[in-house]
C-alpha cells in the first residue's frame, strides 16, 4: 500500500502520531502521578477513569458539531484540545485539578478517536483497510516509543519533574495539529454523511461487540496498570519500559495482524481475540509473579490489535453515508459501561482485585458468543448469521 505526500492516508498516520504523543505521556505517568503526587486510592482512580470516559460516552454529539465544522478541521481542533489537557495536567497536582485536566484531555482524545475511525473508513478502500489500520497502530506505537523513551530518560536519568513531562507531551501534539492544518488540503467527501443520529437494527451485532469491548477494555486500561504499580511496585521507569516493550511489538506485529485479518476474515479474528482474552484475564486474577504479569500485559496489549476486525466488519456492512454518525454512536455505546465500571470496580478492587479480572474473563466469554454470529463474509444485507 503506497502512501503519497499530502494524501489522506498520510494525514491519518500523522494525526495518529500526534494522538499517541500526548496520550502516551499521560497514560505512562497516570498511576505514578496519582499515587505518588496526589495519593489516590483505588476508589479515586476509579472516579478519575469514569470522568475520563464521560466524553467518550458523549461521542455521539460529534454529529451535531459536524453540522458547523468539517470532519477534517474538527480532527485538528480535537488534537489541539488533547494537547492542552495534557499540557495543563502537571500544573494542578490535586484531585480536583487532575479530574478537570483529565476531562479536557479526554474531550480531545475521544472526539479525535471517533473522527479518525470515521475518516479512515471513508477514505481507505475496503480491501486495504485491515492493513492500513495495522499501519495506524504501528504509527501510534512508534510515537509511543518516542514518548515512553522521553519519559524514561527525562524522569529516571535527568530527574525532570512531572510538570515538564506533561508540558512536552502536550506541546508536541499541539504542534503536529497546527502543522497538519496548514500543510494538508481539504479532502473532498466521497459520500455525503448523514448529519443526524443513526441507529439501525441491522447494525445490532456491531453495537453489541462495541458495548462488550468497551466494558472489557476498561478493566485492562484501569486495573491492569494499577495492578503493576500497587501490587508489584513498578516505578515510573519500569512502567515506561513496559509500555516501550508493548509499542515495539506493535510496530512489527500490528501491520501483520491487519494482513492476517484480511486473510482469515473478521469472524475468525474476533474469535481468536476473545479466546485469548479469557485466559489472559484469568491469568491476571491468579498472578503472583511480576514477570508473568508483564507477559500477560504484553499479550493483552497485542490482542487489542485484533479489534481491527470490528472496524473492517462494520465497513463491510455499513451504508457509506452512515459512517460518520455511526462512528459517534458506536463510540458512545462503547463507553456506556466505561462510565460506571471504573467506579464500581474500583470499590470492588478494595475487596478483591482477583474478582475484577474474573469478571473481565466472563465479559470476554460473552464477546466470544457474539463473534460466533459474525458471518464468514459479512456484507450489506448479511450482517449476522442469526437475528
Amino acid at each position: 500500500m503506497n502512501i503519497n505526500k499530502k494524501s489522506p492516508e498520510l494525514l491519518l498516520l500523522l494525526i495518529a502520531i500526534g494522538t499517541a504523543m500526548s496520550f502516551a505521556v499521560w497514560l505512562n505517568l497516570l498511576n505514578n502521578f496519582a499515587i505518588e503526587q496526589i495519593h489516590f486510592t483505588g476508589t479515586q482512580i476509579g472516579i478519575l477513569q469514569s470522568l475520563r470516559e464521560i466524553p467518550g460516552f458523549l461521542a455521539f454529539t460529534i454529529i451535531f458539531v459536524l453540522m458547523f465544522i468539517r470532519e477534517q478541521q474538527m480532527v485538528y481542533i480535537s488534537l489541539i484540545l488533547l494537547g492542552i489537557g495534557t499540557f495543563l495536567t502537571g500544573f494542578y497536582p490535586s484531585a480536583v485539578g487532575f479530574y478537570l485536566t483529565t476531562i479536557i484531555m479526554s474531550m480531545g482524545f475521544h472526539y479525535l478517536e471517533t473522527l479518525q475511525n470515521s475518516l479512515s473508513l471513508q477514505w481507505v478502500d475496503k480491501k486495504q483497510a485491515p492493513e492500513f489500520f495495522g499501519k495506524m497502530i504501528a504509527a501510534k506505537s512508534a510515537a509511543s516509543i518516542v514518548a515512553f523513551s522521553l519519559v524514561w530518560i527525562l524522569f529516571e536519568q535527568l530527574h525532570v519533574n512531572y510538570l515538564w513531562l506533561y508540558i512536552i507531551g502536550g506541546s508536541i501534539s499541539i504542534i503536529i495539529a497546527l502543522y497538519s492544518w496548514s500543510y494538508f488540503p481539504n479532502f473532498p467527501e466521497k459520500t455525503i454523511q448523514h448529519k443526524k443520529i443513526i441507529l439501525r437494527k441491522r447494525y445490532w451485532l456491531y453495537y453489541a461487540l462495541q458495548f462488550m469491548g468497551g466494558a472489557r477494555r476498561q478493566i485492562f486500561v484501569v486495573f491492569a496498570g494499577f495492578l503493576m504499580v500497587q501490587k508489584f511496585g513498578f516505578s515510573v521507569g519500569e512502567i515506561s519500559l513496559l509500555f516501550l516493550l508493548n509499542a515495539t511489538f506493535n510496530i512489527f506485529l500490528a501491520p501483520r495482524i491487519g494482513k492476517l485479518i484480511a486473510i482469515i476474515g473478521e469472524r475468525r479474528a474476533l474469535m481468536i481475540e476473545y479466546i485469548g482474552l479469557i485466559f489472559i484475564f484469568a491469568g491476571y486474577a491468579l498472578v503472583e509473579s511480576p514477570t508473568i504479569a508483564v507477559v500477560l500485559y504484553v499479550l493483552d496489549h497485542l490482542f487489542f490489535a485484533m479489534a481491527i476486525a470490528q472496524k473492517t466488519y462494520f465497513q463491510k456492512i455499513a451504508d457509506p453515508a452512515d459512517i460518520a454518525s455511526t462512528a459517534g454512536v458506536s463510540f458512545t455505546i462503547n463507553h456506556i459501561a466505561a462510565v460506571v465500571i471504573p467506579v464500581i470496580f474500583g470499590a470492588l478492587w478494595m475487596q478483591s482485585s482477583s474478582l475484577v479480572f474474573y469478571i473481565g474473563a466472563s465479559m470476554a466469554g460473552v464477546s466470544l458468543l457474539l463473534a460466533f454470529n459474525v458471518p464468514k463474509t459479512p456484507m450489506r444485507g448479511k450482517e449476522a448469521i442469526m437475528g
